[in-house]
């Protein structure tokens, strides 16, 4: 009292709680919502004649998943082997430190707690396939780093384990990708999806963030589905759609297939990530969720929509549901280099899928190199990088040798990978468990004249730029996910 009578003392404002405006998030309003990503790619409509996903498992290779809220429910994601550096901490194994797999598993199947699966409430936070089933197969750690041998063995563990007992892999989604420096037709990398791809696993891949640049590996290799980003240009009227900038052009022989929304969309946030500590004050929705660009947002919601498709026609080849989504997409109203068009869910589910579909491309021997396949992006620990024909344990990569057993589905052996125990042998509860990293000793494996021993990777960083960049952005100002080449 005293002091509001003293002159000089304009005014006196007491202490009040406040509120985050954006804590009142309109999903209805927001273009970039998963609610409007899920209209415009037909889910609301394929949900209402009950293709929701339902008994399709989507394998999403990434950065593990964490139980936020929306991917919370019991089953609804299942922790498949953790091949990444974290691996052998229990306080990391399988968590999403980076936050880019919680991301793209919350388009493809989240779901907030008691919303019916039906639901068209703008309000209900939910992915494009809400009944289907994550399987989470991490392996980068929370910087997003991790070796290309550590993704093709862990798309050989997908192929070879995608029907045990109680599973059925059908979608296998890959948000990321290198600059590859040779021929899908050599490309380990390229080779690994086309062998998951004639085993009966669509494969979903981002196309690459780099512009005008041919499309990123594997999505170069014709046979998998690519898809570039769609951008909505803040409105929820389509006749302003566009191609993002960043969405990669390719070349005259390898365009994307078909573009979904990639900017500015909606998806869950995982609190003290990587992603989160770094971009949180400028791309957070309130408490629960992030706003994030990319290919890989455009090719986790395009999983959801094949996942829609296999639920309703279960028989269908991955060529038959790539010829079915190509072939009832609608282009945007703007720009080129977009395939198709954008997928339409209740379309594709409702058309006839022709038996005598089938992709005739050349097909890749896999034989070349792994270092090809890097794209000059390497693992340094100690000043040392990862290069050449060495998998992350040090061990000879013979590609010719692998593709052989890739072939034949046996490139895993029970927990072993290339000679080396990498995880368990068999499905416990709603994970992999069982014999793994945890206990087996990296003593001893050397590459390149650097010793792991007792070391770990905690600290460990890429030499120069990694997996090619996500964008990350709020609905006005971009900021880009430096040092990561997830897309």
């Amino acid at each position: 009292a005293a002091l509001a009578q003293d002159p000089l003392v304009a005014e006196i404002t007491a202490d009040a709680v406040v509120t985050l405006a954006s804590s009142g998030h309109d999903a209805a309003a927001d273009a970039g919502s998963t609610y409007n990503a899920a209209t415009l790619v037909g889910a609301h409509d394929a949900w209402s004649r009950g293709y929701t996903g339902r008994g399709i498992d989507v394998a999403l290779i990434d950065s593990g998943v964490t139980r936020v809220t929306g991917l919370a429910a019991p089953g609804q994601v299942v922790d498949g082997p953790d091949l990444s550096f974290e691996s052998q901490s229990p306080s990391t194994a399988h968590l999403d430190t980076f936050g880019h797999g919680t991301f793209m598993a919350g388009l493809i199947n989240g779901r907030d707690p008691g919303v019916d699966a039906v639901s068209t409430d703008s309000a209900d936070y939910q992915g494009i396939a809400p009944d289907a089933r994550v399987i989470s197969v991490k392996v980068a750690d929370a910087q997003g780093r991790t070796d290309v041998s550590q993704v093709i063995a862990a798309i050989d563990w997908v192929v070879q384990h995608a029907h045990d007992p109680g599973y059925n892999i059908r979608v296998l989604n890959l948000s990321f990708g290198t600059a590859s420096t040779q021929a899908y037709q050599l490309d380990p990398l390229a080779y690994a999806a086309e062998v998951a791809w004639r085993s009966g696993i669509v494969i979903v891949v981002s196309g690459g963030n780099s512009g005008r640049t041919p499309l990123a590996d594997p999505a170069k290799d014709p046979y998998v589905l690519a898809v570039g980003a769609l951008d909505t240009n803040g409105t929820i009227s389509s006749m302003d759609d566009k191609v993002a900038s960043f969405s990669a052009v390719g070349t005259s022989k390898r365009r994307v297939n078909l573009v979904a929304p990639g900017v500015h969309i909606q998806g869950l946030r995982v609190p003290g990530s990587f992603i989160d500590m770094q971009f949180g004050l400028t791309a957070q929705i309130g408490t629960r969720f992030f706003r994030g660009s990319g290919t890989s947002e455009a090719a986790a919601i395009t999983s959801g929509v094949v996942a829609l498709l296999l639920s309703h026609q279960p028989s269908l080849s991955p060529d038959q549901v790539k010829h079915m989504l190509t072939s009832t997409a609608k282009l945007a109203a703007k720009g080129g280099q977009q395939g198709s068009g954008i997928p339409n869910a209740l379309r594709a589910a409702l058309a006839q899928p022709g038996a005598a579909v089938q992709q005739t491309f050349a097909a890749s021997t896999g034989t070349g190199t792994l270092e090809g396949a890097r794209g000059g992006r390497h693992l340094t620990r100690g000043g040392v990088s990862l290069t050449g024909e060495t998998d992350i344990f040090g061990k000879p990569v013979s590609t010719a040798t692998l593709a052989a057993a890739e072939k034949s589905r046996t490139a895993w052996s029970g927990g072993s990978w290339n000679g080396s125990i990498w995880t368990g042998a068999s499905w416990t509860g709603a994970s992999w468990t069982g014999a793994s990293w945890t206990g087996a000793s990296w003593t001893g494996a050397s590459w390149t004249g650097a010793s792991w021993a007792g070391a770990s990777w905690t600290g460990a960083s890429w030499a120069g730029v990694k997996w090619q960049s996500i964008v990350m952005a709020t609905l006005t100002n971009a900021a880009t996910w430096s040092g990561s080449d997830w897309q």
